[in-house]
């Protein structure tokens, strides 16, 4: 294929033109005015095909035709011509841009009144909980954390740092209720090692009396989610849910009422 006929396609191909349009109009600039015929010949385009494509030239200001007896006679035009469709196409790009803000406040708009559907995730072993733990700094609405255990003993420390210190980083707030069993992990890792605490962390002691912690849940924007590692059976799970999310949030904070404040040293030993 010629340089001409390359660059001249591609030119086409940008203003939303076919290959075929800039095949006619370059053999009318070679060749001068043509019958369909003598236009299919030099352009080798099928005079069926030339009929629709001569429709898209005078759309497009290319060509004009010529009247004769039995025949018409096809002309090239300027090719400055093109200049009336690239207003055209800014005049379109204009209009889009300014119906763009409409579009994406009614998108909201549906997204908003939309139901999502439930999802849920599930993971197993120490990296599948970590995955969890890192979806949580990611939460956009404060983390409400029911703990049976430190995450400290199920992780290693350079991870367990690098989750606090990007919660801290993204300003997470966290509210947490700890029973017995929490105390004493607490206890045991704080007795033998150290880290970098949760700088936004609440905690709230709940007797056994009122509720037996048997495992961790944590809710946070429309996510509950649910830790077990009994007897080394490490699984998680995650359901995307708005309204099962807000129903722990409000079994949360009756939990929270019925519980008691931590004294301030023993709530710096157990930020986590």
């Amino acid at each position: 294929m010629p340089d001409d006929t390359v660059v001249l396609r591609d030119y086409f191909h940008k203003l939303g033109l076919e290959p075929e349009v800039a095949d006619l109009y370059l053999a009318l600039h070679t060749y001068g005015p043509q019958t369909i015929s003598e236009l299919s010949r030099h352009s080798k385009v099928e005079r069926t095909r030339i009929y629709r494509l001569i429709d898209v030239l005078l759309e497009a200001n290319l060509i004009e035709v010529e009247a004769r007896y039995k025949r018409n006679i096809i002309h090239p035009a300027p090719i400055s011509n093109l200049q009336i469709l690239l207003s055209k196409k800014e005049e379109d790009l204009r209009l889009l841009r300014s119906e763009l803000a409409d579009i994406q406040q009614t998108l909201h708009a549906s997204s908003q009144n939309r139901s999502h559907p439930t999802k849920v995730q599930f993971y197993k072993g120490i990296e599948g909980l970590k995955q969890m733990f890192w979806n949580q700094t990611r939460s956009n609405t404060e983390n409400l954390c029911i703990l049976h255990e430190n995450i400290q003993n199920r992780t290693n420390s350079a991870f367990f740092e690098r989750w606090v210190r990007t919660c801290n980083e993204r300003g997470h707030r966290s509210r947490g209720l700890i029973g017995d069993h929490f105390l004493q992990t607490q206890k045991e890792w704080y007795d033998q090692k150290d880290n970098e605490r949760l700088s936004q962390w609440e905690a709230r002691y709940v007797s056994p009396k009122i509720f037996l912690i048997t495992h961790s849940s944590i809710v946070y924007d429309d996510v509950v989610t649910y830790y077990n590692w009994h007897k080394g059976n490490l699984f998680g799970i995650e359901v995307y849910n708005q309204e099962i999310a807000d129903a722990q949030r409000t079994f949360f904070e009756m939990l929270w009422q019925q519980s008691e404040p931590i004294s301030k040293q023993l709530s710096q030993q157990l930020k986590e």
